[in-house]
């Protein structure tokens, strides 16, 4: 069975999960209203995609 010959040290352990980290979605403006929505999503604020309108908004 294989067992670690020595403690894994705290900064070795960091190194490894460097990458292991929480990532901003990209968001684009959109076209119609420039409020931030997720790049080919249906905007929130307008209901718009690709030009037409895809969710009706109440007023």
């Amino acid at each position: 069975m294989a067992v670690p010959k020595r403690k894994t040290s705290k900064a070795r352990k960091a190194k490894r999960r460097t990458h292991f980290k929480l990532e901003v979605p990209g968001l684009n403006a959109c076209p119609n209203c420039g409020s931030l929505r997720k790049s080919h999503h249906v905007c929130p604020s307008c209901g718009q995609y690709d030009g037409k309108e895809v969710v009706s908004q109440e007023a």
